[in-house]
Parts: structure tokens; C-alpha cells; sequence
């Protein structure tokens, strides 16, 4: 398998998982808180015509042309010279299947899978998703909820913007930060069944800036949520 989609596919596999589960149950704001690089190598040898007057006729195939910039799909991401752009380089290099646009691909789904799962008390999906500390503050929120008998009624309407601000190398694990913009319908109802908090015939807009982490040493490719915060 082409690793370039290795991140994406890891997400879709939990999405299936998730979906599968949570069908009906739609999230919430929680409110707490490529292969390896060198593609284009050449083969060590031209293909061409046999007549060096026929030369300019070969037309190179992409992949064996010369090596084009390595972070070309990054400098589309992030201005070059900026802070962004730097940390993404810094990653690229520790991890050279790093894709940007693959990994906000994932994060989307992820963050949408996670609000899900939040809202379903769903401890299983969250801990696959979370890191040791996150999942901690979550299921901490999922038990004074439970404890006060309330149930949370949301309906994720979907993602309007989702994007990178800010990314870096901690040691030997990579850090990305998106801001994300989310549009939901949520109402949280106590035991008796009044509304006590949200609108459950309102569309709210949620601002929301989340850190995956990934130690890039592990074979294993999936990134973990490690903090969250609003963006008011």
C-alpha cells in the first residue's frame, strides 16, 4: 500500500469503526479547556529515441524528471520564512511521509469523530483518540454528566473551515495545531428533560483550536489528540 495516504486511511478505518456506532448520535463541543521523500529519482538511465536528432521528442513522465522541491506542497500550506512554515519543514523532516493537506483531511474527520463520541459518553472511541492527559479531562466531563443524570441532544451540521496554525518538533514528537470553525446543534437536558444548557433548534457556530501529537519514532502512524481550547 502506498503509505502517501497512510494518515487519511488510519482515520477512515476509526471513521467506519465510529459510524457504525454512533450513526444516530451526533457530537458536541466538549467546552473543557508518502512514501519515503525522493519520488522523482531518476532510474539512472534516459529513456528516449535511439537517433540523438530525435532526442527533444522524449517526453519525461512524472517521476523521472529532475527532483522537484520537497517542500513545494508544504509552501502552499504556509508562507515561506513564516514560523508555520518552518515547523511544517521541521516535521517534513523527521517524517518524510508527512503530507499537510492529508493530515487536515484526517483532523477533520477526527475532530468530528471525537465531538461525537463525547456526546455519546463513548470512552472506548475517545481513548483511541486522546492522549493519557486528554482522555483523563474528558472522561472526568463524561462522569460529573452522567453523575447528574444529563444527556446531551446535538447534531454536528458540519465543518466550515478547517485549518494549520502552527506546528513543531518536541523532541522526537511532532506537534500540528488547527483551527477549526464547526456549525452544531446542541442541547443538554437534565433528568427531568428541561433544557439546561444550548438550543436544540439553534445552529451554533463553534471555534475550536486543537493539538494532535505524534511521536515519529512509532511505526504506528496515527496522531492523538493532545489539547483543546476555544477560539472566542
Amino acid at each position: 500500500m502506498d503509505t502517501s495516504n497512510i494518515v487519511t486511511l488510519i482515520f477512515v478505518v476509526a471513521a467506519v469503526f465510529v459510524f457504525l456506532q454512533l450513526r444516530n448520535v451526533l457530537g458536541r463541543r466538549t467546552g473543557h479547556e508518502r512514501p519515503p521523500f525522493d519520488p522523482y529519482a531518476r532510474s539512472g538511465k534516459d529513456v528516449g529515441n535511439d537517433d540523438a536528432g530525435e532526442a527533444d521528442n522524449v517526453i519525461t513522465l512524472p517521476g523521472r524528471g529532475e527532483k522537484s522541491d520537497p517542500y513545494s506542497d508544504i509552501d502552499k500550506v504556509a508562507k515561506p520564512g513564516t514560523e508555520l512554515n518552518a515547523g511544517l519543514r521541521a516535521i517534513r523532516d523527521a517524517a518524510p511521509d508527512f503530507d499537510p493537506q492529508e493530515f487536515l483531511a484526517g483532523a477533520k474527520m477526527a475532530y468530528e469523530m471525537i465531538v461525537m463520541a463525547f456526546a455519546d459518553g463513548d470512552r472506548k472511541t475517545l481513548r483511541n483518540l486522546l492522549t493519557k492527559d486528554v482522555y483523563e479531562g474528558f472522561e472526568a466531563a463524561l462522569d460529573e454528566r452522567e453523575a447528574r443524570g444529563e444527556t446531551v441532544q446535538t447534531n454536528f451540521v458540519g465543518i466550515d473551515s478547517i485549518s494549520i496554525s502552527a506546528a513543531q518538533m518536541r523532541e522526537h514528537e511532532a506537534l500540528v495545531t488547527v483551527s477549526v470553525v464547526s456549525q452544531l446543534v446542541s442541547a443538554t437536558r437534565g433528568a427531568d428533560g428541561e433544557i439546561v444548557e444550548g438550543d436544540p433548534d439553534a445552529v451554533a457556530e463553534v471555534q475550536d483550536v486543537w493539538t494532535f501529537v505524534r511521536d515519529v519514532r512509532d511505526r504506528d502512524p496515527n496522531w492523538k489528540l493532545e489539547a483543546t481550547e476555544a477560539d472566542d
